[in-house]
């Protein structure tokens, strides 16, 4: 495991407009170790480090002398590590923890790791006495571009990928760049996923500039991760902002995730990380929107290219040697986007431009059979 080294980097700072519930998204380095990043967050006796066993030992001692002026206790719980520990018996180590230190409903979480920890500590601020602050400091590129921000939260069930979960919102998201010093490069890889997604969804222009720099977000340079921390955060807070529950935008977001889901849960929570499903998944969607004739054959090459060159796989796994499309039919058809039985799958209708639509069963297997390994 690296180690980071703090540095600074001038503070970028994005709004999540969602009136009295808004909340900035604070982009930098070195942001864990000073003290003022947390100054909005509210005071109490006590607050709660939720983090997991690999980030603890880095961060969290840093992140609790920050914390220090705000709150007379800084308490730390770690979990195991992975996304197949995203359950109930772990999400009961939050609360149990929290009832041991007799933390009360103004106690503050601090969700310190990657998206298995932000969503899991956002719904236990959820449940805790029926709701107490928390605040998003995320130390992988996926979280900070997209599970941090806006609210989700939730764990797995064996059926499906968060299905047990709600909507609520943190009080602060804390991005410090230099945390992705220590990241592995798999879980890089697997952070692109999220930030190239924002590209054929809403903004070609961005699209572009992951092209020109996709080697360069994978050697770790500093401006390129800023950028595309900072635009992906601004894309994504837009959209929240205007869907908020995702009753009908912010279903745009999850291009490629319901391929990827019914990969994730398929194979085995962990087999594949969540950016590698759906980086795959996002290939599947292409091949999917072009069957449907609303992208061209050149398009789904470009996006082929670069989510390959971002280090992710574009093949999907296989999940039943007897009825391979069948058993992903099966797995999509629980996922939480489907409506009435009917899978509803995020599209590409021209680079920049998503759509919501269902697609005939005999279709979408024909896609899976052509993009699956054999």
């Amino acid at each position: 495991m690296l180690t980071a080294t703090p540095s600074h980097h001038p503070l970028e700072r994005v709004e999540i407009s969602l009136g009295d519930r808004s909340y900035p998204i604070l982009i930098g380095r070195g942001l864990i170790d000073e003290a003022g990043t947390f100054e909005d967050v509210p005071s109490s006796s006590d607050a709660m480090i939720v983090t997991n066993t690999t980030v603890g030992p880095i961060y969290a001692e840093r992140l609790a002398r920050s914390l220090a002026p705000r709150h007379r206790r800084v308490h730390t719980v770690a979990l195991p590590d992975g996304e197949g520990y995203k359950t109930w018996e772990t999400l009961n180590q939050i609360f149990d923890a929290l009832l041991a230190q007799g933390c009360d409903r103004k106690t503050v979480l601090y969700a310190l790791g990657g998206g298995v920890v932000g969503d899991m500590t956002g719904f236990a601020a959820a449940s805790y006495m029926r709701g107490v602050p928390f605040v998003q400091v995320p130390t992988t590129l996926l979280a900070q571009v997209d599970s941090s921000v806006g609210g989700k939260t939730g764990i797995n069930h064996p059926a499906g990928k968060n299905m047990i979960g709600a909507f609520y919102q943190p009080r602060l998201v804390v991005c410090d760049l230099d945390t992705l010093a220590t990241l592995p490069e798999r879980e890089l890889s697997a952070g692109l996923a999220e930030v190239i997604k924002y590209g054929p969804i809403a903004d070609v222009g961005f699209l572009d500039w992951l092209d020109a720099h996709i080697e360069g977000l994978r050697q770790r340079d500093p401006e390129a991760l800023a950028h595309a921390v900072r635009r992906s955060c601004e894309i994504k807070a837009e959209v929240v902002g205007q869907d908020e529950r995702e009753s009908g935008l912010r279903a745009i977001l999850n291009f490629g995730h319901t391929f990827g889901h019914a990969i994730e849960a398929g194979l085995g929570y962990g087999t594949w990380l969540h950016g590698e499903a759906v980086g795959c998944g996002m290939v599947l969607a292409a091949h999917l929107s072009a069957r449907l004739g609303l992208v061209d054959a050149a398009f789904v090459a470009r996006l082929t290219s670069l989510i390959e060159r971002a280090g992710l796989p574009v093949r999907a796994p296989q999940l039943d040697a007897t009825d391979n499309a069948g058993r992903y039919l099966a797995l999509m058809r629980v996922d939480k986007k489907a409506e009435a039985g009917e899978i509803r799958f995020v599209l590409i209708d021209g680079a920049g431009r998503a759509v919501v639509r269902s697609a005939p069963d005999a279709l979408v297997r024909e896609v899976i059979d052509a993009c699956s390994c054999a």
